[in-house]
């Protein structure tokens, strides 16, 4: 069974068609890396699978179950979502905010919260002593890996990103993009990664999904994508690698 799957989804905003016939299969453990123009219905995608937005037309599953048909709230608790600017709460230090979907459910006893929070930041790369602190005394890189460890809270097998690495430097960007792949290996993570970087969609993609005007311009490896680009389009975006 597939952990994501789009069949058929169009999605308009007024006039304008943001997805057209949409169709995408993703298994369990596979790293889709999604790549194209600004508005091309990337992030579009990404609220469609936790049920953020609903299609027009067409069906997206989750785990073989219909989103729209489903408990969103449980959905989109074992759903691990992360973005750019990460959105962590400022008035709440870093151990808080990491366990705060976990604590909707009372799903972690203090004891256990200090715990579950010292391994999830270990997990990510960041000493537990971080927990104290609070997002402004935190640099960049370290945010964007407290976002991710929020993510893992849930313990979900899905995890959604929208240009996470972004905003930080070219060092912390890499260093990041290792520690997803190590991740997502380790604990058998469904990713779904969007960005505007070839080369990192080249890098944490299992496959590659090139998007434009709201279609699939191209599915496949990475080394299917640099060896025989499907179009113009493909070949321009894979030119400067």
């Amino acid at each position: 069974m597939a952990a994501i799957e789009f069949r058929g989804v169009t999605k308009r905003y007024g006039e304008s068609v943001v997805l057209r016939d949409f169709s995408l299969s993703v298994e369990p453990g596979e790293r889709i890396a999604m790549i194209g123009r600004s508005g091309c219905g990337k992030t579009t995608v990404l609220k469609m699978v936790n049920a953020l937005l609903s299609p027009d037309e067409g069906q997206v599953l989750v785990n073989g179950e219909n989103v729209l048909q489903t408990n969103q709230i449980l959905l989109r608790r074992q759903i691990g979502y992360v973005i750019q600017n990460v959105g962590l709460f400022p008035h709440l230090n870093i151990e808080k905010n990491i366990a705060y979907v976990p604590s909707l459910s009372r799903a972690w006893p203090k004891p256990q919260r200090q715990q579950e929070v010292a391994r999830l930041l270990a997990l990510v790369g960041l000493e537990g002593n971080m927990a104290k602190r609070y997002p402004s005394e935190l640099s960049g890189g370290q945010k964007q890996r407290v976002g991710i460890a929020r993510a893992l809270a849930a313990q979900p097998k899905i995890l959604l990103m929208d240009e996470p690495f972004g905003a930080v430097d070219e060092i912390t960007r890499r260093s990041l993009q290792e520690e997803l792949l190590r991740l997502s290996g380790e604990l058998s993570l469904t990713v779904l990664f969007v960005t505007h970087d070839i080369r990192e969609a080249m890098k944490i993609g299992s496959r590659v999904l090139v998007m434009d005007a709201g279609e699939i311009s191209q599915l496949a490896s990475p080394e299917e994508i640099l060896q025989s680009p499907a179009n113009a389009f493909v070949r321009e975006l894979v030119c400067g690698i």
